[in-house]
């Protein structure tokens, strides 16, 4: 097999031309899905936030709950001084990391539609060592797959993607994400999914802040210079949706880093989410899909879309792209699960955007953008398993509901 060029992580890039009509019809149901819950013995790293909506108290501070004060109190953190900027300080003391860490109170107003443009992709490369490592059980590089835009508005001609916004000690990034069904909340789903490298640092670092997801961003798909003094309708036609809960595999967490690592084929989380303003569930809002937690393989699997908003040249994060292939396999070591490969040119910013594919008329996500190589040619998935769906009804189960 051919050296792989090193590869990075990608933000957000769904798409796909034949399977357009039917992720529009399947993105408005708002019927859950049936059937057991997957593995629990895969545990989750479930992590708990600020209750994060607009719940203050009379003196302005945000209110969270009293067990997760005192454990930020223990790391040192005044959580009163958390608005006023003090979650800019990422001392490695106070980057929190593990699991029942994550903080997340809502900000209300942080994030302008200034500051979203403002935001980079935060590439993450794999470098050729690890993607080499063993090219017995990876296809070869699919050819590469032109990238198109994704027909406007986004809402009626896509599944409900969108952005995900967060800041890093770096400075504010970008990712992509997608609403799924909440199978223990039928038609009241705030569940995102997106790449675990979009909420968590992984072996090196702790949570990502100020996580918000921006359903349909730039709906009308409009210019740089035409969004020059562009409204946060505009920008955000169905609000800013905070993040108050957030789950990732304990693998990304322990094993993802800069280059993907052995976290790469567990690039996987889930947000739920709360609105900054308003009362529906974010699926009566936009719709939804299911997740499918089956792991087919590559070969029996005709036709894979991604979409996202690529932010790195030749891109601007700021459209909606979509790329359609047949699937291979990757493997970055005999020791971690196989993912999957399409050929795709959509660049930084893609990650965490969904993959789909149709089966009986039925839309499902199946994958989400981890990694690429650094021409930007191809990108690189994680099969969703027994641990990932362990992941989303741990947050199901204990979170969707609130």
């Amino acid at each position: 097999m051919p050296t792989a060029a090193p590869h990075r992580r990608r933000r957000s890039v769904l798409a796909a031309t034949g399977v357009v009509a039917a992720l529009a019809l399947t993105a408005t149901a708002c019927g859950g899905s049936t059937g057991d819950a997957a593995s629990d013995r895969a545990q989750a790293a479930a992590s708990r936030a600020a209750d994060a909506a607009a719940d203050t108290a009379g003196d302005g501070k945000i209110q969270i709950p009293a067990e997760l004060a005192d454990k930020l109190k223990e790391h040192g953190i005044d959580i009163d001084k958390w608005k006023d900027g003090a979650w800019k300080n990422w001392d490695k003391d106070k980057w929190l990391s593990e699991a029942k860490d994550f903080v997340n109170p809502v900000i209300e107003g942080l994030w302008k539609p200034d500051r979203m443009q403002s935001a980079k992709e935060a590439n993450k490369t794999v470098t050729t060592q690890d993607a080499s490592a063993d090219q017995g059980v990876s296809d070869p590089e699919p050819t590469p797959v032109q990238a198109t835009a994704e027909k406007t508005p986004y809402h009626q001609n896509a599944a409900p993607v969108g952005k995900v916004f967060f800041d890093t000690p770096d400075g504010p990034a970008v990712c992509s994400g997608t609403v799924v069904r909440d199978v223990n909340h039928p038609g009241k789903s705030n569940l995102v999914w997106t790449a675990g490298h979009c909420v968590h640092a992984g072996q090196s670092g702790g949570w990502y802040r100020n996580i918000v997801f921006v359903p349909a961003y730039n709906d009308l798909g409009k210019s740089e210079a035409q969004l020059g003094n562009a409204t946060a309708t505009e920008i955000a036609p169905y609000g800013n949706w905070w993040a108050d809960w957030v789950s990732t595999s304990n693998e990304w967490i322990q094993g993802g880093s800069d280059t993907g690592g052995a976290g790469a084929a567990y690039d996987y989380a889930v947000l739920h989410v709360k609105p900054e303003a308003g009362a529906k569930s974010l699926e009566e809002t936009t719709g939804a899909l299911d997740v499918d937690f089956s792991a087919p393989p590559a070969s029996e699997i005709a036709t894979m879309g991604a979409w996202g908003y690529p932010a790195a040249p030749p891109y601007n994060g700021l459209q909606m792209f979509k790329c359609l292939d047949r699937p291979g396999r990757l493997s970055l070591s005999s020791a971690l699960p196989t993912m999957y490969r399409i050929g795709c040119t959509m660049t930084g910013g893609s990650s965490g955007g969904g993959w789909f594919r149709v089966v009986n008329g039925e839309t499902t996500l199946v994958s989400n953008t981890s990694i690429g190589p650094q021409d930007n040619t191809w990108l690189a998935g994680p099969q969703l398993g027994a641990g990932a769906e362990s992941v989303y009804q741990h947050m199901s189960r204990t979170y969707g509901g609130r």
